[in-house]
């Protein structure tokens, strides 16, 4: 397989992935204006494995200009946008072509929870709503879903990780590329 090459089987592939991140971040997760709880950390986990920083980011991306042309609740912003292509980025970084272990799993969480949740994001609400960035409004909420969230997230990536044949996906991939 060539670096950074797409196949028809691997568009396939991130399209029902980005389908899938669209699903669990816009129809099925819990959603207040300060603070978002979803699962959608799964697919572009799995986008990580299989296609690395550049498309996975690229991939987050498409989801979340995709979900927000289909189910916006809000108005657009681009530094959400710039949020998905980072954390695919993150995810690919510590997944791409690596066995997944405890290691990974929490690194990546932390990684994304810090430069994500904590970092670039209340900026952002800081910016859209006009609250000021060290409010509580802002804070609170969130930094009690980082304290939950932290663990359930790499052990979700963990066991998730583990179950899938990505070292076979990955060889067909190869394979089929060439």
């Amino acid at each position: 397989m060539k670096k950074n090459r797409l196949d028809a089987r691997m568009i396939a592939i991130m399209g029902l992935l980005i389908a899938l991140m669209v699903t669990l971040s816009r129809l099925v997760s819990i959603e207040t204006p300060f603070v978002k709880i979803s699962v959608t950390f799964i697919p572009q986990m799995i986008m990580g494995i299989l296609f690395g920083p550049f498309w996975s980011g690229i991939g987050g991306v498409l989801a979340d200009l995709v979900g927000m042309a289909l189910f916006s609740k809000t108005a657009f912003f681009i530094g959400f946008t710039l949020n998905a292509f980072i954390e695919g980025a993150i995810y690919g970084f510590f997944f791409y072509r690596k066995e997944i272990t405890w290691k990974n799993s929490l690194l990546a969480t932390l990684s994304v929870t810090l430069i994500i949740n904590l970092l670039l994001t209340p900026l952002w609400l800081a910016m859209m709503y006009h609250v000021p960035l060290f409010s509580w409004i802002v804070w609170a909420p969130r930094l009690l879903k980082t304290v939950v969230w932290i663990p359930i997230q790499t052990i979700a990536m963990y066991y998730v990780g583990r179950s899938i044949p990505y070292k076979k996906i990955l060889r067909s991939m190869t394979l089929y590329a060439k």
